[in-house]
């Protein structure tokens, strides 16, 4: 099944689409607002649903908040917002509409009809985004996945062309079996077949999670909302060319790379894709290689955009979902004590003196500066080190093997060399550890 956009585009000629961005806004109740991390503004909000549409490659020409009052069953929007809506679409020859809230099929139908013109919704945008930049075989199959499930709730006198009528002989739908009935009919078997085949991916990425293990650096993920600056931090600590654009949702797909801490040890740093508030329900399941990633790290860090104005509510979302992922035992309890708080693009602000320390332990940087990324390896290495072990290890003179091991998977505090063995002094993880004695048992 095509994506709007796509229909869209053959519409317009390939030229850019002229759309615009509508925000039905309800105001917080007093619940809301208490929340900790706050509640968005509405300005702020619409600046959101903008950005992701402008990602897209569509040209936005309109936008406007509705405050609603209550939610219409037929339109979401009251009679009047969406007459004067239709006005100002006209007036803009707008050929796609961006609702950045969720909406049933009948509601997208109708505006359509009143609009004169393609309506998608908050999940059908993000849908869009996911399918264009999704690389990883398991990411574009699950994109697709998400993609029919939500296409077929929409399937129910959504597009009259599915009301039409087709003969048969009974082996591909019997007489006057109607069109909609084989679409969704097609979309089941597809549906079925993708989930065999993310079976099978997701199987061969287990086994490459456990050939990872087989080799000892500790992990550290990158989490945070989307734009926050992680793909620009994860190249400037390891050097990497991780696409990294100041737009929503800029890299989909765990990125995993190898860096140097000022200890001398390795670890593995992983760039993850990005939380967004309100994450349509078909795409939790897209978020499952990231998922996975974040619960098997050491450490993870959580990248704060802190020059944005909805920070704290930014913090709240990523939180939010943690919490989820540790009910559901995705998470282990107490993965907070592997949390560092990292706030990013402190150049906006002034410079790391600026950025006032919001959480203990909390690590000011600027990834594009480079400002404050020393201290941030430090705070790694502090981390790591603080499940370690301290232990005394000879070693003969002539297993340089074993030597080189222990400078690479451990921080070695003291070396006494003699004639025939090398005493040291060396701080290991507890799996480290066992992995040594195994080596030398």
């Amino acid at each position: 099944m095509r994506c709007p956009l796509a229909a869209a585009n053959d519409a317009s000629g390939g030229q850019p689409i002229r759309a615009a961005v509508i925000l039905p806004f309800e105001k917080p109740s007093r619940v809301a607002i208490g929340d900790a991390g706050g509640q968005r503004a509405a300005e702020a909000r619409l600046a959101e649903a903008v950005g992701l549409a402008a990602s897209i490659g569509v040209t936005i020409v309109h936008s406007a908040v509705h405050p609603l009052r209550e939610r219409r069953p037929a339109t979401l929007l009251g009679e009047g917002q969406v007459e004067m809506t239709g006005r100002a679409l006209k007036e803009q020859e707008v050929g796609l509409v961006v609702v950045d809230a969720a909406l049933t099929p009948v509601q997208q139908r109708n505006l359509e009809r009143a609009w004169g013109c393609k309506v998608i919704d908050r999940t059908g945008l993000i849908l869009e985004i996911f399918g264009e930049r999704a690389r990883t075989k398991e990411g574009a199959l699950q994109v697709e996945l998400a993609h029919l499930e939500y296409q077929r709730t929409r399937l129910v006198r959504s597009w009259t062309h599915l009301e039409r009528q087709r003969g048969g002989f009974g082996f591909l739908g019997g007489p006057g079996e109607s069109q909609i009935e084989i679409d969704r009919r097609l979309i089941g078997d597809r549906i079925v077949k993708l989930k065999k085949e993310l079976d099978q991916v997701r199987r061969t990425r287990g086994l490459h999670r456990k050939a990872r293990e087989r080799v000892p650096f500790p992990v550290v993920a990158l989490v945070g909302y989307t734009n926050a600056g992680k793909s620009t931090l994860f190249n400037a600590l390891t050097g990497a060319g991780v696409y990294a654009q100041d737009q929503l949702f800029a890299t989909l797909d765990p990125t995993m790379r190898a860096i140097r801490l000022p200890s001398g040890r390795t670890c593995i740093l992983s760039d993850t894709v990005g939380f967004i508030s309100d994450l349509p329900t078909q795409l939790v399941e897209a978020f499952r290689a990231t998922l996975e990633e974040v619960a098997a790290a050491d450490i993870i860090l959580h990248v704060r955009d802190i020059a944005h104005p909805d920070s704290a509510a930014q913090r709240a979302d990523v939180l939010g979902v943690m919490e989820e992922m540790a009910e559901d035992g995705t998470l282990e309890e107490g993965w907070q004590d592997r949390l560092v708080e990292v706030l990013n693009k402190a150049d906006l602000l002034g410079g790391i003196e600026a950025v006032s320390r919001r959480a203990p332990g909390a690590v000011p940087v600027s990834a594009l500066t480079g400002e404050g990324l020393e201290e941030l390896r430090r705070a790694i290495d502090t981390r790591l080190s603080a499940g370690m072990e301290t232990i005394e290890v000879t070693v003969p003179t002539s297993d340089g093997a074993s030597l080189a091991w222990l400078y690479q998977h451990g921080e070695v505090l003291d070396r006494r060399d003699g004639d025939e063995v090398i005493r040291l002094t060396v701080r290991l993880a507890p799996a480290d550890r066992a992995r040594f004695e195994d080596r030398t048992g």
